[in-house]
């Protein structure tokens, strides 16, 4: 069984997220927390826990410095962000914290049961162990991302939507496609038909660079909030 720990302040909403988790099979919630310090004892406390549900907003910190502070006492156990919290910083800090994935706020059942579904199948993958090839590590890195994506056009890859999403989601400003495919190791063309989807879906939005001459350069950047 996959040990789950529940971080959420309200009380009616961590007693939901439970219902949610157990009734996912080879999922079980070892823990309830309500506060920062809460579950960091939990997780001092009990003798294991594999996934942290854990939500942003709490009253005593946030959940991004309880993922430090898991982090600093040398706890490795995953986390899926599940908040509220729609600012694209929380998110792109939640990323480079280690979250593996971000579950905004109010979302059905079927949304985490993706995601719990997802991460049951990349430790499968994970505890195989041995040498993985290109194909095997694009897999392991947009297992979980992918999970839950609308269906995409015939001819486009999750696994790739999710290396341009990535860029576009930690870059400081907008990009061009050269920068993106430089960042990705992806073809201009690729990383700008790949641009052009997430445009079109309202997840990425598009701006024009005007330059002395010629025709104006396309950049884009990371438009969503959910």
């Amino acid at each position: 069984m996959i040990e789950v720990l529940i971080v959420d302040d309200d009380v009616r909403v961590a007693r939901v997220n439970a219902a949610y988790v157990e009734k996912v099979a080879g999922f079980h919630v070892s823990g309830v927390a309500h506060s920062a310090a809460e579950a960091l004892h939990l997780l001092e406390t009990s003798p294991h826990v594999d996934l942290v549900l854990l939500d942003h907003y709490l009253p005593d910190g946030t959940g991004l410095v309880v993922v430090q502070e898991m982090r600093r006492r040398g706890h490795e156990t995953d986390v899926i962000m599940v908040t509220a919290a729609r600012d694209v910083s929380t998110v792109q800090a939640a990323m480079r914290q280690g979250a593996l994935q971000y579950l905004v706020k109010p979302f059905a059942f079927a949304g985490l049961r993706a995601k719990l579904e997802a991460y049951a199948e990349l430790r499968r993958t994970l505890d195989g162990g041995g040498e993985a090839e290109q194909a095997e590590v694009d897999r392991i890195f947009g297992a979980l991302s992918a999970s839950g994506e609308p269906d995409l056009p015939k001819g486009h890859s999750p696994t790739t939507t999710e290396l341009v999403r990535r860029a576009l989601m930690t870059a400081e400003g907008a990009l061009s496609a050269q920068e993106i495919a430089e960042r990705t190791g992806l073809s201009r063309q690729t990383a700008q038909r790949y641009l052009k989807l997430l445009e079109r879906t309202g997840r990425a939005r598009l701006t024009l660079k005007y330059g002395d001459a010629g025709r104006p350069e396309h950049r884009y950047e990371w438009a969503t909030r959910a």
